[in-house]
C-alpha cells in the first residue's frame, strides 16, 4: 500500500510562535505515531509525508522538515512540499491522525 502521511499535528506538534504562525523549529515529535508510520514501512508499505509547510508564507522549510524526519527516526521514501491548504480532506480513505 501507498501512504500519504501529513507532518505537523500528525506525527510531531507544532506550536504557534509569538507572531501567530506556526514555528516548525519548536516542532516536538510523537515518537508513538512515528513508531507506528514506521512499523508500516517496515511491513514493506510506501510512506511519503506530505506537508503544507510554508504554504501561507511561500518559505521554503524542505532542508529543516528533512533533517526533523531523520532525527525524530521516521522512515519513509519521500517528503513532498506544497501540500495545498485546506481546512476539511474529504476522501475515502482517509484516516485521522487521533485514531492512530
Amino acid at each position: 500500500m501507498i501512504y500519504i502521511v501529513d507532518i505537523d499535528n500528525t506525527i510531531c506538534t507544532s506550536p504557534l510562535g509569538k507572531d501567530g504562525k506556526t514555528d516548525y523549529n519548536q516542532a516536538v515529535p510523537l515518537y508513538d505515531r512515528i513508531a507506528k508510520i514506521n512499523q508500516l514501512y517496515d511491513e514493506g508499505h510506501e510512506i511519503h509525508y506530505w506537508t503544507a509547510r510554508g504554504m501561507a508564507t511561500n518559505r521554503n522549510f524542505t532542508k529543516l522538515t528533512k533533517k526533523q524526519l531523520v532525527e525524530w527516526g521516521c522512515k519513509f521514501h519521500s517528503v513532498k512540499m506544497r501540500k495545498p491548504k485546506y481546512d476539511v480532506w474529504i476522501d475515502d480513505k482517509a484516516i485521522n491522525a487521533e485514531d492512530i
